[in-house]
């Protein structure tokens, strides 16, 4: 809807919270690289004590992969000085971390065009302190884009700085359609033609997105057209052009949206595969959307994302995590799907751990299993082209 000139829009876009993540360097080609399109918008992501923590996930996502915007720095002052790139994945990117909005501003010739709030907390709603730093972004003239739960654009201390902004948009990106235009399930799912994997997991925060955009990107690259669809609020950020933030959508129409935004990106783009990204898991009591994904989606084969070093589910110190066997039995028993493989999120993990928790797991799970950032891309396609060989007789040599 749009209110004088305030946009809000819906989309076109472990351990505790504290833990940071503990990564061995990432390769080189397991991401791409960050938008340097001169046209792109420019946008600091504000991630204040949470970058490179699970609450940063948000942060985290767009620092390794944006297709909409160029992100120039990161707000963090636990970090300030450093490189975000090389925090987070132990390979600098040239995006600067610094300690304040006013600091990271001054380092850009000129205002960038956009603040994005760059944190999921579980309570889905902005501090005080953050809400300072949003009416500060304001009056530099700059736009607002959240993900909160919090509809930043409905907050009339927010919405009334930014109308006296010219041009100043708020962008709320989990914000769904008006009831009266939200899609039920209508089965025409069963009309898409598309190999569908969806990237779930054993926990919320565990890297179900960065495994599929890794995927996707993979795919696409050897030759196998390739559509990622987006299921929460940092997939629509980085760019995903089909996708819907599933976990603000009434329950009733959740099916029904999901099969919209799939069957959208089979009749637009008719890609051999449509990779769909999950959200927390199907045996997390607090959740349900993983459940919403399988039925909407009826996905093909699903691949399980889990992380060994994780003690307990984040955010609920008090229910541990469960083992990968168990998730995959109660996937197989809710859905009619296959799961063709486990990728490991490496928190808290050095090499040894990881190959030490590679080869377990494949005795265990008698699956492929992998690592989509520290392992070669081609260990994850081999697991989807071991499904489907007629993908992989298809698809092309790597680039040299």
């Amino acid at each position: 809807m749009e209110t004088g000139t305030t946009t809000v829009k819906a989309s076109a876009l472990q351990p505790p919270s504290h833990v940071a993540f503990q990564r061995p360097p990432v390769r080189s080609s397991e991401t791409r690289p960050q938008n340097r399109n001169e046209k792109a918008p420019t946008a600091i992501v504000y991630c204040q004590g949470n970058f490179a923590k699970v609450d940063g996930k948000t942060a985290n996502g767009l620092v390794r992969h944006s297709e909409t915007f160029r992100i120039v720095s990161v707000i963090d002052d636990s970090l300030a000085g450093q490189d975000s790139g090389k925090v987070l994945d132990g390979r600098a990117n040239q995006v600067p971390i610094f300690k304040d909005l006013k600091t990271a501003v001054a380092h850009s010739a000129k205002a960038p065009d956009t603040l994005i709030y760059g944190m999921a907390p579980s309570t889905g709603r902005l501090s005080a302190e953050d809400r300072g730093v949003m009416l500060e972004a304001i009056g530099l003239g700059m736009n607002i884009v959240s993900g909160l739960h919090e509809y930043l654009g409905d907050d009339p201390e927010i919405s009334a700085a930014a109308k006296r902004i010219a041009g100043v948009t708020v962008r709320d990106i989990r914000k769904p359609r008006p009831s009266k235009d939200l899609r039920l399930f209508t089965g025409a799912i069963n009309h898409v033609t598309s190999i569908r994997i969806a990237v779930l997991g054993t926990d919320c925060a565990i890297g179900k997105r960065t495994t599929a955009t890794v995927l996707a990107n993979a795919l696409n690259a050897r030759g196998v057209k390739t559509v990622l669809v987006g299921t929460g609020q940092t997939g629509l950020m980085q760019g995903a052009r089909f996708g819907v933030a599933l976990d603000a959508v009434p329950p009733q129409f959740c099916c029904g949206e999901l099969e919209g935004a799939v069957v959208a990106a089979f009749e637009a783009e008719r890609p051999e595969v449509i990779v769909i990204e999950g959200q927390e898991a199907l045996s997390h009591p607090a959740f349900c959307t993983s459940a919403f994904i399988l039925r909407g989606s009826q996905p093909d084969a699903v691949i399980l994302q889990h992380a060994p070093k994780r003690a307990h589910r984040c955010d609920f110190p008090a229910m541990s995590m469960p083992n990968p066997m168990a998730e995959i039995a109660l996937i197989e028993a809710f859905a009619d799907t296959k799961v063709i493989g486990l990728t490991l999120n490496h928190e808290n993990m050095d090499e040894a751990d990881i190959t030490a928790a590679i080869s377990a797991f494949s005795r265990e799970t008698d699956l492929p299993v992998t690592d989509a950032l520290c392992r070669p891309t081609d260990d994850l396609l081999a697991m989807v082209f071991a499904a489907f060989p007629a993908l992989g007789a298809q698809s092309t040599a790597p680039a040299a």
